[in-house]
C-alpha cells in the first residue's frame, strides 16, 4: 500500500442488518489512491461500489476499518465534521443529475458555495467560470428541463468543483446518457483531472470507458477486491 496515498482504507467494511441476518456490503477493503490519478471502480450490480463511493465521500460510517483522506481520518468523524471534510476537500456526482429544476444552470454551480457562505458576487464569478471550463457558457441561464441529459450532467460536473476539492467521486456518471455523451463526459473528467490536479475515483458498468480513460481499475466482487490493475503509470 501507498503510504503517500491521498485516499486510504484498511480493511474496511461495512454490513446492513436485514431481519435478523448481517449482510456484508463490503469486507476488508484496502486501498490507496495516489494524488492525481484517475481510478475506475467496476463489477456487478450488489458488489459493493456504490457502498464503497458512500464511505469515500462521507455519506455513511464503516462497520469496522478506517479510511484517511489527506492523513485525516474520517472514519472517526462526526455527522458535523464529515459536512465540512465533504464541503472542503470532496466533490461528488451522481447517475442522477440532482439538479434543482427551479434554478437555472448558473444557480444550480453556485448553490453549494451558500453553505461556504461565499458572497454573491463570487458565487456567481465561480459558477460562470466552470460552465465555461465544462462548455455550457451560453446555457447559463437555461434550467434543467431545458438542457439535455448530457448538459445537465455537464452542469453537475460543475457544481462538484466549485468548492474547488481535491477529489472528485463519480458514482455512474454516465448511467443515464447515451454512448456517445458518456464518451463525451468521460473525456472531459480526464481533462478536468489533467487541468485542475484532481484525483478522481469513478464507478461505472461500463468497463470499456474506465480502461480508455482510467489509470487504474480496481474490481470488486460480493463486496471484496478481486483484482486492482494499474493501466498506466504508476501511483
Amino acid at each position: 500500500m501507498n503510504a503517500d496515498g491521498l485516499i486510504q482504507t484498511t480493511n474496511l467494511t461495512k454490513s446492513y442488518a436485514c431481519g435478523p441476518t448481517q449482510v456484508m456490503a463490503l469486507r476488508d477493503v484496502s486501498l490507496s489512491v495516489a494524488r492525481g490519478r484517475f481510478i475506475g471502480v467496476t463489477g456487478a450490480s450488489g458488489s459493493g461500489k456504490s457502498t464503497l463511493m458512500n464511505l469515500l465521500g462521507g455519506l455513511d460510517t464503516p462497520s469496522s476499518g478506517s479510511i484517511c483522506v489527506g492523513g485525516k481520518r474520517i472514519s472517526d468523524l462526526n455527522p458535523a465534521q464529515l459536512a465540512l471534510c465533504r464541503r472542503e476537500t470532496v466533490g461528488m456526482i451522481f447517475q442522477s443529475f440532482n439538479l434543482v429544476v427551479s434554478y437555472s444552470a448558473i444557480e444550480n454551480v453556485a448553490f453549494p458555495l451558500l453553505f461556504a457562505n461565499v458572497a454573491k458576487k463570487e458565487r456567481l464569478e465561480r459558477a460562470a467560470q466552470l460552465l465555461q471550463v465544462v462548455g455550457l457558457e451560453d446555457r447559463r441561464d437555461h434550467r434543467p428541463t431545458e438542457l439535455s441529459g448530457g448538459e445537465q450532467q455537464r452542469v453537475a460536473v460543475a457544481r462538484a468543483l466549485v468548492n474547488r476539492p481535491e477529489i472528485l467521486l463519480a458514482d455512474e456518471p454516465t448511467g443515464n446518457l447515451d454512448s456517445k455523451t458518456s464518451l463525451q463526459i468521460v473525456q472531459m473528467l480526464h481533462d478536468l483531472k489533467i487541468e485542475q490536479s484532481l484525483t478522481i475515483v469513478m464507478i461505472s458498468h461500463e468497463e470499456s470507458l474506465l480502461r480508455e480513460f482510467s489509470d487504474e481499475v480496481v474490481y470488486l466482487q460480493d463486496g471484496a477486491v478481486i483484482s486492482h490493475e494499474i493501466l498506466r503509470g504508476r501511483p
